[in-house]
């Protein structure tokens, strides 16, 4: 299985595009721990980038490093055009960070929490108050915003916690595993968020432990695993990167089942089903081909399916037991 796979380019995509953050060769180490072991990174602006990665990976270290809360041990990173070790000011001056735990003071209200991050922004007073009060209506935090926050709902504080982050109107925004532990009418609301944030022209970096999430949002995912990155992509290059997919023929008509059984090269068998699974990767070229000699050869389906493996395929074959077993294990941080 190749190591990693590059990018097919698209628009606004490629060496001439401005990158939001990149980085070269990040190492940092706990000791004798690799947390880790270079990591090489180029994200364009005003895109989703999300990093996926068992506990452990190292995917909290990789957005501290970027963010400057701690110093990498080795490499280079700019992120919205600042060094990060010669010009970390810059950096944070840039960026909005929210991270796995809510920053949320539970002890005063929504609105306090806002105004608190205005005056940290050193914001006018009522500056402040009109960009504290714009972000909670577009949060739909408005009717909210008197009573303390304690008395919110994990959706309702997560979204304050992004609005708490864009007070500073950052271009770039770290989220670390924004929707763990929320339900899923709350996990949709918050897609639809970093959605709208970057049709704005945010760039938005995420890490997260749920797959599908990185499939419905990002336009680019790494796969973290052993302090290395295992392989980078859109999520249908990392798809083709694992076999199993294939084409399922379903025939009601026994002799045209035995009929495509008997002509198929490399074709799988379900006689009890009358189905026939067919290797591939999905691709437009490969299923015309199949539909042209299934046309010539007279053969008639009743039923066409494409499967391909997901990003739970993936996430297992580039995570599991034997994907790297010589690179050392790292801290779990």
């Amino acid at each position: 299985m190749p190591s990693s796979v590059m990018p097919t380019p698209r628009r606004g995509d490629g060496p001439q595009s401005p990158a939001a953050v990149s980085a070269v060769g990040l190492r940092k180490a706990y000791g004798d721990k690799t947390v880790l072991d270079g990591i090489d990174l180029h994200i364009p602006a005003g895109s989703v980038f999300a990093l996926l990665g068992p506990n452990g990976a190292g995917k909290t270290t990789v957005v501290k490093i970027l963010s400057t809360l701690i110093t990498a041990d080795g490499g280079q990173a700019q992120v919205a055009g600042h060094d990060i070790a010669t010009s970390p000011d810059g950096v944070r001056a840039a960026i909005g960070v929210t991270g796995q735990f809510s920053a949320v003071d539970g002890l005063i209200t929504g609105e306090e929490n806002m105004l608190l991050m205005a005056d940290l922004h050193h914001l006018p007073r009522r500056e402040g108050r009109r960009i504290a009060a714009e972000l909670l209506e577009r949060f739909d935090l408005a009717e909210a915003a008197k009573r303390p926050a304690a008395t919110y709902s994990g959706g309702m504080k997560r979204r304050l916690d992004i609005a708490m982050t864009l007070v500073g109107d950052p271009r770039i925004i770290f989220l670390d595993e924004p929707t763990t532990g929320l339900d899923p009418r709350s996990r949709h609301t918050m897609w639809q968020i970093i959605r709208d944030l970057v049709a704005g022209g945010v760039t938005v970096f995420l890490t997260t432990q749920y797959l599908e999430e990185a499939d419905q949002l990002a336009d680019r995912i790494a796969v973290l695993n052993n302090g290395r990155i295992a392989a980078q992509g859109s999520a249908e290059e990392l798809k083709r990167l694992i076999p199993g997919g294939h084409v399922r023929l379903r025939f009601t008509d026994p002799s045209a089942y035995r009929s495509a059984a008997a002509a198929l090269r490399e074709v799988q068998r379900d006689d009890e089903a009358l189905a026939l699974h067919i290797p591939s990767g999905g691709s437009q070229r490969e299923l015309r081909a199949l539909l042209d000699w299934l046309d010539s050869a007279g053969v008639e389906a009743d039923e066409l399916t494409v499967h391909t493996p997901d990003l739970d395929d993936v996430f297992f074959a580039l995570t599991g037991p034997a994907a790297a077993p010589h690179q050392p294990k790292e801290d779990a941080r």
